[in-house]
């Protein structure tokens, strides 16, 4: 399936659930005034139960204040995504389209491999499976009525065979300094006991990773984004499990491998609904979206009414 397209409706949608974590929460009565925020000019006292999350002088703001500022802003975009995300749920029962673990677990293992600390996204496994599941459900739902041959699909396989060899990837994390004596510092706090991304943010010398906690992402022979000596360290090391140090240029590394993805190459077989998928949604030229299975469902919502 076309990657970008994925990438984008992913992100979109993690997005969209750390949002909605961060404005359900609610005050102690689980009830959500109609109160507008107080302007910060003015002087705010918190009155009855009123929980206050922040003072500033004689100015106060109360978690109410706050949850309604947060409506304001966001609620709209939150509460759309949440729609969207029911609709593709109800969508697909009733065309009965599902997905088997094996589908989703490859569409993971592909991120996974694409990631690298430029995209600055911590992938937890149980939520982005979710993420891709409504996804792949969205895209199966936009193409279900199309029809690509199999021609064609054999044909993009074998052009695009490359897209679905995976190499054998490390999810590594690094600590750079200047000095051995530095590097052997870093490794006894470590054997103390001192957070590998606390130290990475504190003393790596890497501008690039030390603010990511010296985040790597996912690293092979093919993607460059490690040396050598890392791919080699890593190859000895455990999940979990830090290395010795390693002379890099300019200095000295630590390394932690996360987690390691053995080398794959899927099948055409295991990749013909990808393809299908891929060809169908090029053909559509247009913009994935939900929309238009709202009407199907009759959705209705707070702000068709408040727009």
């Amino acid at each position: 399936m076309n990657q970008k397209i994925l990438w984008s409706i992913v992100v979109a949608l993690v997005i969209t659930n750390c949002l909605s974590v961060v404005y359900f929460v609610t005050d102690e009565s689980g009830e959500k005034s109609k109160e507008k925020t107080v302007e910060a000019s003015k002087p705010v006292v918190a009155s009855g139960e009123e929980e206050v999350v922040a003072t500033i002088g004689e100015t106060s703001i109360t978690r109410q204040q706050w949850l309604n500022e947060l409506e304001d802003r966001y609620g709209k975009q939150i509460l759309e995504g949440m729609i969207d995300e029911e609709v593709v749920r109800q969508m697909a029962k009733k065309y009965d389209i599902t997905l088997s673990e094996d589908v989703v677990e490859r569409e993971l293992t592909l991120i996974k491999t694409m990631y690298n600390t430029i995209d600055n996204e911590n992938i937890d496994d149980e939520h982005w499976q979710e993420q891709i599941e409504l996804s792949i459900l969205l895209e199966e739902l936009l193409t279900k009525d199309a029809i690509i041959s199999e021609e064609e699909m054999k044909h993009f396989y074998e052009e695009n065979k490359h897209l679905y060899e995976i190499p054998k990837s490390y999810h590594i994390s690094h600590i750079v300094v200047k000095t051995k004596e530095a590097i052997e510092q870093v490794q006894q706090e470590l054997e103390n006991g001192s957070s590998f991304a606390a130290l990475a943010m504190e003393k790596s010398t890497d501008e690039f990773t030390a603010n990511r906690g010296g985040e790597l992402g996912f690293v092979n022979a093919e993607n460059g984004y490690a040396p050598d000596s890392y791919l080699d360290m890593a190859e000895k090391l455990k999940p979990n499990e830090m290395s010795e140090p390693i002379e890099v240029e300019g200095g000295y590394a630590v390394i932690i491998l996360h987690e390691v993805i053995d080398a794959v190459t899927y099948s055409y077989d295991d990749v013909k609904g990808q393809i299908k998928r891929q060809i169908a949604i090029d053909q559509m030229n247009g913009a994935i979206s939900v929309e238009p299975f709202w009407k199907e469902l009759g959705v209705k919502w707070f702000f068709e009414n408040h727009q």
